[in-house]
């Protein structure tokens, strides 16, 4: 029969044999999650937009896919994580008379309405068409909101790479602007901006040509839900022109 003290020596041996076995555990978990790169724990681009983007503290972003101005294949979940998408139900594009009676601003400082090319039912891959126009400038050129309205979203994406998703004043549109080389200074989500306002510069970011800096801008008609990322395509070149 073993003696009392020779039971409690066992028991603290038992206890710091466990307590040294989860720190080992904890210690393993720390370094793996440090050596995976960002996108596995916060999403594509996610981590990017935390640290270098002033003003954006979160990556809470919902759904993107095939079906949205984006075409993005994966999202960031609430948690951080990148996960699968869910299907966006389609919706039937609307007429574009109400904002060609805005005359909205041309995004790209400098560009006269008779350089703009069509390219909104240009295939792009195998499964998608462009819905938008791509607006061709000098890396570094000034891009201006096309009318009053507010920064919905900053977000950054493996497609878009730097974008902004700014909503018109009724909030029945959304504006995209994508492959920005930066933000201008300052700019934050549900910031206030005015026609004509930088609000970032062309760039080559995401899947654009590195040789061919440009704006790819589009517009979609948001659905009642109000979506940043959820809307129905509107051809930008008859607007514009």
């Amino acid at each position: 029969m073993l003696k009392p003290d020779r039971v409690t020596q066992l028991r603290v041996i038992a206890t710091s044999a466990v307590w040294g076995f989860l720190a080992g555990v904890l210690t393993v978990t720390f370094v793996v999650w440090r050596s995976e790169p960002a996108e596995t724990w916060l999403g594509s681009g996610a981590r990017f937009v935390a640290e270098r983007v002033g003003g954006v503290e979160r990556w809470d972003a919902a759904p993107v896919t095939d079906a949205s101005p984006v075409g993005e294949t994966t999202h960031v979940g609430t948690a951080g994580t990148s996960v699968r998408p869910h299907p966006t139900p389609s919706v039937s594009a609307p007429p574009a008379e109400e904002l060609e009676d805005r005359h909205l601003l041309i995004p790209v400082e400098g560009v006269e309405s008779g350089e703009l090319v069509s390219s909104f039912h240009d295939q792009r891959g195998s499964s998608r068409t462009h819905e938008a126009i791509d607006i061709l400038a000098p890396m570094g050129t000034p891009v201006r909101a096309v009318e009053d309205g507010r920064i919905a979203k900053l977000f950054n994406s493996k497609a878009g790479g730097i974008t902004i998703y700014q909503f018109d004043p009724t909030q029945k549109y959304c504006y995209y602007y994508a492959h920005l080389d930066r933000y201008a200074n300052g700019l934050r989500e549900n910031d206030l901006v005015r026609r004509g306002q930088i609000i970032g510069y062309v760039g080559i970011s995401g899947n654009a040509p590195k040789d061919t800096p440009h704006l790819h801008f589009a517009i979609f008609k948001l659905t009642d839900e109000k979506r940043w990322w959820e809307g129905a395509p509107i051809d930008p070149y008859p607007i514009l022109r």
